[in-house]
């Protein structure tokens, strides 16, 4: 699941200018007038703001993982210990729609294998993550992914639950639906006793 961008590619992921004209035509497509006072500055507002909430697209995996992969020596004999960081907000965009993914919690667990990275280096990966273009599906796996990367574990846990402006908005516009998606690694995936304590804590 790893996202392995070309040079190429990511040379131009966010590209100010060319989503301004965009915009623009976007705007005219609409029927309206780019021009008007209350438009004129729009395109480079959302070309701004493409360039923050899209900020993971200029990264991949691997790098997200060595830019947040500082870690601390654990004690010996801690194979059990599980390290939880519960209800992280983020916020992404569906690629299917464009449209917002929203109130969305996550939940990320691992078992340290001898090291242990900062809680809320955690949390930026998570956030780092749901900045791209994505599905709540991969939002987990790219997360979990990075984890085992950056901890060296191989045992992860990743609980999404959220909300999806393209079922809420439109659509089928159902405003409390919620979509729960888990990601489950190494023992995690194949010791039932351990996906239990994770649900039970998230």
């Amino acid at each position: 699941m790893s996202r392995c961008l070309t040079a190429e590619w990511r040379e131009m992921a966010i590209n100010q200018n060319a989503i301004k004209e965009h915009i623009k035509g976007i705007l005219v497509a609409l029927g309206d007038d780019p021009e008007r006072e209350g438009l004129k500055d729009t395109p480079e507002r959302v070309a701004r703001m493409y360039a923050e909430v899209f900020e993971g697209m200029n990264y991949t995996n691997d790098e997200i993982a060595n830019m947040f992969s500082k870690s601390f020596e654990m004690t010996e004999g801690s194979e059990n210990d599980m390290v939880v960081v519960r209800d992280i907000e983020v916020f992404s965009y569906c690629e299917h729609h464009l449209a917002l993914m929203y109130d969305m919690k996550v939940s990320v667990a691992y078992i340290p294998k001898g090291k242990v990275i900062g809680l809320s280096k955690i949390a930026r990966i998570a956030d780092m993550v749901a900045k791209r273009l994505q599905l709540q599906e991969r939002i987990g796996t790219d997360i979990a992914e990075i984890i085992s990367k950056a901890t060296g574990s191989l045992d992860v846990a990743v609980y999404i639950e959220g909300s999806h402006s393209c079922m809420t908005a439109r659509g089928i516009k159902k405003p409390s639906a919620k979509t729960i998606t888990t990601t489950f690694c190494g023992r995690f995936e194949t010791e039932s006793e351990l996906q239990s304590r994770f649900l039970f804590m998230r």
